[in-house]
């Protein structure tokens, strides 16, 4: 039976305490909840939707890393966005993180995230290995 293992990042803010987990490892399945820019007070990439974008995969390669993975592990990412129309802006960024064949993808317009000024939020769940070697 699988155990389940929580990961962490030096690079990936930790929730408070018994809140979440940013990064879960079951057996040879990676899952990370949906990051977001944010850095604790701050947030990376101000208003602009592909800067947040590339601070959120930056965070998620973090995590991958963490697990012994990569981010050619990941098979599907959920992504949500405050404006849809913006979308190509995730899309610049998601193509400086993934190679080969992308993981299978939704993305999802949303009213609001966790706070005002954050634009994007992407949730990821990965098989190690999976990428071709």
């Amino acid at each position: 039976m699988p155990t389940k293992q929580r990961l962490s990042s030096p690079h990936v803010p930790e929730p408070p305490p018994q809140t979440w987990s940013n990064c879960l490892v079951v057996g040879n399945q990676v899952f990370v909840a949906g990051m977001t820019a944010r850095t604790g007070t701050e947030t990376d990439g101000g208003g602009s939707m592909y800067a947040q974008a590339q601070a959120v995969f930056g965070k998620i390669q973090h995590c991958m890393t963490a697990a012994g993975g990569c981010m050619d592990d990941i098979v599907k990412v959920t992504i949500f966005v405050t404006d849809i129309t913006r979308r190509e802006e995730v899309w610049r960024a998601r193509r400086e993180f993934f190679t080969g064949d992308f993981p299978v993808s939704t993305l999802v317009e949303v009213r609001a995230l966790a706070a005002p000024e954050l634009l994007v939020e992407v949730e990821a769940m990965a098989i190690l290995g999976a990428a071709p070697r």
